[in-house]
């Protein structure tokens, strides 16, 4: 067992698995705390889901391990390892009513369903039919047969993805207080960076079957560990060559900077602002540079106007090595 296992409540442990001579997952490994909520955050084809079933015990590794409390459950099958899962269409079952979806599989169902709805707010929700719910209720349904077991971890597949953009923020927000009230060692997909930045206390980006970065929101956006978080995570500008030159960096480096970290009328670079979007406090300027390259910059919208000819500074850049190189 390795030390990642020793150190946490969940942990992967050098997992790993192979779909074809091209396409494999891992090696991963990764040290969640009790309580923690985690985010599996990546493109699609990352590796995100397949990591989340690797858990549930739904896909058997090739090599490595998932530890729960010391326990090794590798080996287990998915009902045997205390896991409670929430898929991302929730699969409830219209044909039974609330109090029997979160009953479903359950043994000593009584009190066990009251206590899982009064968990997520739906107390006296037994009888009511799933059609009648808000798809925010739906997700605490689903939510709640999870919980019904008394599981040790919280697995959540894209968990927002079924919601209207309108509701998605408000009902994250609501999801985390929950998680965080009930206490349960949570791990979520997602490929919506403010999703995981809302609901993760520490975020996993992957990046075709490899783990690119583990930290908080902050650690990702302000220190990335690689041009591929840092471009991944956040608006960014990747400048190369002359343009990266001009803001610092030497033969064979990346020049990542963000767009609030620029600014007009400071030496640089220089070009013409061809777009403008407004978002209220501050505005978005396109800005095509003399190299050629466009430049997103973030300042008050009366920084400039369309067709206005600027110079660019940067307060603070990010230098990486030209990938491959």
């Amino acid at each position: 067992m390795g030390a990642e296992s020793g150190r946490s409540f969940l942990a992967l442990d050098q997992l790993r698995i192979r779909f074809s001579e091209t396409v494999t997952i891992g090696p991963v490994s990764l040290a969640i705390a009790r309580g923690e909520i985690l985010a599996l955050l990546g493109p699609s084809g990352s590796g995100k889901t397949t990591l989340l079933r690797l858990l549930a015990g739904f896909e058997r590794p090739d090599a490595g391990d998932v530890v729960i409390e010391n326990e090794t459950v590798t080996g287990l099958a998915p009902a045997r390892r205390r896991i409670g899962m929430v898929f991302q269409h929730y699969a409830l079952f219209p044909h039974l009513d609330v109090g029997e979806n979160v009953a479903f599989g359950l043994e000593g169902k009584g009190e066990a369903v009251a206590q899982a709805l009064a968990l997520v707010d739906l107390a006296g929700f037994e009888r009511r039919k799933v059609q009648e719910l808000s798809g925010g209720q739906q997700q605490r349904v689903a939510l709640a047969r999870a919980l019904a077991p008394a599981p040790r971890v919280l697995l959540l597949d894209e968990p927002l993805s079924n919601l209207d953009p309108s509701l998605r923020e408000r009902t994250r927000r609501e999801l985390r207080q929950l998680i965080k009230r009930v206490g349960i060692t949570a791990v979520f997909v997602t490929h919506e960076q403010d999703e995981a930045f809302d609901l993760g206390d520490r975020i996993a980006v992957l990046n075709a079957g490899r783990l690119e970065q583990v930290g908080t929101p902050e650690d990702l956006y302000e220190r990335p560990a690689s041009l591929f978080v840092g471009a991944f995570v956040g608006r960014a500008n990747v400048l190369r060559g002359a343009a990266a030159r001009a803001l610092g960096a030497t033969d064979g480096q990346v020049v990542l900077v963000r767009p609030e970290q620029l600014r007009f009328g400071a030496p640089g670079l220089s070009g013409v602002v061809a777009e403008r979007r407004y978002t209220g406090a501050a505005a978005f300027f396109q800005v095509t540079i003399d190299t050629g390259e466009r430049l997103e910059v973030q300042a008050a919208p009366d920084g400039a106007r369309i067709g206005d000819r600027v110079s660019i500074g940067a307060a603070r850049v990010l230098r990486f090595s030209e990938p491959g190189r």
